[in-house]
């Protein structure tokens, strides 16, 4: 299995959807290092992933009138989490939730409190941010702009882990970087879900994904984050989904259709996928 896959767009599509969360699968050399037996493991994966959100997408871009290109992670983030910094300036550290988890949702031991996070960096982390790089920069080079668009969900009640879970939980809640989105952007989202429930900003979760590289020096790096509250389109936690689902993806085709304007392209290209690394091919 590869650890992430790359979906081409359209030639001229400035859009990227990035989905990093919606995985459960964890390697086996992994799941040997957390400490969790089998029942709970599940459990916690039902409360930490994003559930259906990869198929949100992929039901978006296939709606959308010019096809968007799509990064989606296959491993869970327990493996990794390719959003975190991967050094002291991530706040999620306090709660044992870097790049490399050692607490769970509810602030129980995942990982031993003294696991060295740097073979899981090397192996995955850092090959997946390189990837979202060139994916980036691969926009950047076809159509002058790079439009991030990343997927999430979250829970319809705070989770312990959270630090910021006692403001506002709307249905809809868009994430901004005051350098990565202007308002043009924060606009179109707005528009785009208006069919979807009250649109929140930053709360319960705030920012957005940027690969370094570009990260608060190149405006034509453009970043939204869309978090969905569970309960509008699934049985909490890790159930199935439900109706809410084609809404959603609906407006998340709206959106895409804002930020690429112009005719549909064909034909729709393959999906490419990205090999899996190992400790050899690591940086």
């Amino acid at each position: 299995m590869t650890s992430f896959r790359l979906f081409p767009g359209a030639p001229d599509s400035p859009v990227l959807l990035h989905v990093p969360h919606s995985a459960r699968a964890i390697p086996g050399d992994v799941r040997d290092g957390i400490v969790l037996d089998d029942a709970a493991l599940e459990r916690e994966l039902d409360h930490i992933t994003d559930a259906h959100t990869a198929e949100l997408a992929g039901r978006a871009a296939g709606a959308a009138g010019r096809l968007p290109w799509r990064f989606v992670n296959r491993l869970s983030r327990l493996v990794v989490d390719p959003e975190r910094f991967p050094d002291e300036r991530e706040e999620m550290l306090a709660v044992g939730m870097g790049a490399v988890y050692t607490r769970t949702t509810h602030r129980a031991e995942l990982r031993p409190a003294d696991t060295d996070p740097g073979p899981l960096v090397e192996r995955y982390f850092r090959p997946y941010a390189e990837a979202m790089t060139r994916a980036v920069a691969g926009r950047l080079a076809a159509t002058g702009r790079a439009v991030i668009v990343d997927v999430h969900s979250y829970p319809a009640r705070a989770l312990p882990y959270e630090l910021h879970g006692d403001g506002p939980r709307p249905p809809v809640c868009l994430g901004t970087n005051p350098f990565h989105t202007p308002p043009a952007l924060l606009a179109a989202a707005r528009e785009a879900f208006a069919g979807c429930g009250e649109t929140g900003l930053d709360s319960p979760f705030a920012g957005t994904y940027v690969p370094l590289e570009y990260y608060g020096t190149d405006p034509r790096v453009e970043a939204l984050m869309i978090e969905i509250r569970r309960d509008t389109y699934m049985r909490e936690p890790g159930g199935p989904a439900g109706a809410g689902l084609d809404r959603l993806a609906a407006a998340l085709a709206t959106l895409v259709d804002a930020l690429s304007p112009g005719p549909a392209d064909a034909p729709r290209p393959a999906p490419v996928d990205a090999p899996q690394p190992g400790p050899a091919d690591a940086p």
